[in-house]
């Protein structure tokens, strides 16, 4: 099976910053793969967050997300203490659906690139939803 193929962008719009603790740790003593999705999906929550919305409220009081897929390249290791650079920006914005794109980063050195598709979701009707207008327009 070929390996998954990631290119980083030319420009991300937000960032965070995480510290990798000792629960990121694998037992290969570097952060793990578990871990790394972990702090992306924080990313995300900050990213939304910044614009006012979360991941049940994308604006609209009832459509949220739901991840229908992430593909992750890692390129480096991390370890216990590094600060990674998470920079991230949404891309592919579609009647219902969009995608998070995510470079991670300590200092100079690419640990890792992301991509994820996200769907808008209707919790409280268990079914998908069109992307609200107020999305929209705060990712524009």
């Amino acid at each position: 099976m070929p390996r998954a193929k990631l290119e980083p962008l030319q420009e991300y719009r937000w960032q965070s910053r995480h510290v990798v603790r000792v629960t990121d740790v694998n037992y290969g003593g570097h952060l793990g793969y578990d871990a790394l999705v972990g702090l992306l999906h924080q990313a995300r929550v900050e990213l939304l967050g910044e614009l006012g919305l979360d991941e049940k409220d994308l604006g609209d009081g009832c459509t949220g997300v739901i991840m229908t897929d992430l593909t992750l390249t890692v390129q480096a290791e991390g370890f216990l203490g590094d600060e990674l650079t998470i920079r991230s920006t949404i891309v592919e914005m579609g009647r219902a659906t969009f995608r998070v794109c995510a470079e991670v980063r300590i200092g100079d050195r690419r640990v890792a690139l992301s991509e994820a598709g996200f769907a808008g979701f209707n919790y409280t009707e268990r079914k998908p939803s069109p992307l609200p207008e107020t999305f929209r327009s705060k990712v524009a």
